[in-house]
């Protein structure tokens, strides 16, 4: 596709990582969203709209085990006379990061590498392929940018998950998340500094997004 380059531009995308802050999300940036692509309710063609509407300058689609809500979104944006908005590649996959399943996001990526495939299927992986240390070796051998979505909403301590994630080789934490989905949308206080504070103590980059599954890209649900 023609912004395949500007898709998987990780050199950029860590540079806004790098700046996000606690209002960076839901009007500047948000990489964290679903279309009906897997198990959100908006057309990744009615998000981009949104998007731009809204006025956001960088977003990804974190469909579950799927990049297609991506390449719609995509192929829509082509057509529009907009520079403003920069997509790219995303993904949420879910893995077993002991001892617990986790959800990891992967940014940045070439969807074509083979290694992705055992996690583009639109189900969960299986066996060997659904532990954390596999899927993120994936995406890194992908060229992604990969994080630790929402650290404070596993039955296991941000404190303990953390660590571990950083022993397989994370990149990132999304430090900036809603945990109660409040309205209007706000990162949760309490979660957030604690998140903050190991990611940056792992020296993590720490990312922002509102997890929207419904159809207002300003909220969760």
């Amino acid at each position: 596709m023609g912004n395949q380059h500007s898709a998987q531009n990780t050199t950029l995308l860590r540079q806004v990582f790098t700046n996000i802050q606690a209002d960076s999300c839901p009007r500047h940036y948000n990489f964290h969203m679903h279309t009906n692509c897997s198990d959100g309710r908006l057309q990744p063609e009615d998000l981009m709209a949104q998007a731009i509407e809204i006025g956001l300058k960088g977003i990804a689609i974190t469909d579950h085990h799927s990049v297609n809500g991506y390449y719609r979104a995509a192929k829509w944006l082509e057509t529009q006379a907009i520079d403003s908005l920069h997509l790219w590649t995303g993904i949420e996959i879910t893995a077993y990061l002991p001892p617990v399943d986790v959800h990891i996001l992967g940014y940045g990526f070439d969807p074509l590498e083979p290694s992705l495939a055992p996690y583009l299927t639109g189900r969960e992986p299986r066996g060997v392929d659904a532990r954390a240390e596999r899927a993120i070796n994936a995406l890194h051998a992908a060229g992604a940018i990969v994080v630790l979505a929402h650290p404070a909403r596993y039955r296991r301590s941000p404190e303990e998950l953390i660590p571990t994630a950083v022993s397989l080789g994370i990149d990132g934490v999304e430090t900036y998340y809603a945990y109660n989905n409040p309205n209007p949308w706000i990162p949760s206080f309490e979660q957030t500094e604690t998140v903050k504070r190991l990611g940056n103590s792992y020296n993590l980059l720490h990312t922002c997004g509102t997890d929207t599954h419904g159809l207002n890209l300003l909220q969760r649900l």
